[in-house]
């Protein structure tokens, strides 16, 4: 297994679609310890479960290339701006994190979360992409406030969201219950697409995936090939009215 902050799959196509999963690993680096019992590491506060799979799958069978997390987001948030309060947490939903009290995160910073987002912002660099896909999952329950989260899908976006504006109907046509801006809005956090694509004036979708619902290797599969077609039809879509 590699020390890297990431992996990465796929040849970026230049002009093509690219993605990024932030919290694709539940990975802990030799040398943290982070104080917690090793079945919290499998669930919603440590990875975004399927994203990884998800994440692969686009590249390997849909020429989208990918940069997936390769540390666990308790260990530091890469998507979180250096600086944000919320970085390396100390607690996550109702759970405290003993390791993360009075951790070095200028440390954790230079060998994880700067090397992550150079390594992104050369991709995005090199392929010049048309549109950029952000992957995440959501848990169905929040375990420290009981709140339920009923969407399929969602879609956020802080300033642009001309993409997730398509994006919202077609994954809605399939029949999907769909959130916009939800289970939290980009508008408040948006970290990565607001450094990579929003700052680079590049579309993109940043698609959050309740995590019962891509658990499962084959249901991985599935969700990368709706992704997969959602963001062929937002391209058509966004070059139908650049032509106009």
């Amino acid at each position: 297994m590699t020390d890297a902050p990431f992996l990465q799959y796929g040849t970026p196509q230049r002009g093509g679609i690219i993605a990024v999963a932030d919290h694709a690993s539940n990975r802990v680096p030799d040398g943290i310890e982070l104080g917690i019992p090793a079945e919290l590491m499998e669930q919603h506060i440590a990875i975004d479960i399927g994203t990884a799979g998800i994440a692969e799958r686009l590249a390997r069978k849909h020429g989208v290339a990918a940069q997936v997390a390769n540390v666990s987001r308790l260990v530091i948030d890469l998507h979180r701006n250096e600086g944000d309060d919320a970085l390396v947490v100390t607690s996550s939903d109702g759970h405290t994190i003993p390791g993360n009290i009075g951790a070095d995160i200028d440390r954790r910073i230079a060998e994880y979360h700067r090397p992550y987002h150079e390594a992104f912002a050369a991709m995005v660099a090199e392929a010049q992409p048309s549109l950029i896909l952000a992957i995440h999952s959501f848990t169905p329950v929040m375990g420290s406030t009981g709140e339920e989260r009923p969407w399929d899908v969602g879609l956020l976006y802080n300033q642009e969201d001309s993409a997730a504006r398509i994006a919202i109907d077609a994954f809605t046509g399939m029949g999907f219950t769909v959130g916009d801006n939800e289970p939290y809005s980009g508008k408040q956090l948006n970290a990565t697409m607001d450094r990579h694509a929003e700052g680079n004036g590049i579309p993109y979708l940043t698609i959050e995936l309740r995590q019962d619902l891509v658990a499962r290797k084959s249901h991985q599969a599935v969700w990368a090939d709706r992704i997969a077609q959602v963001a062929q039809e937002v391209l058509a879509a966004l070059a139908s009215r650049t032509a106009e």
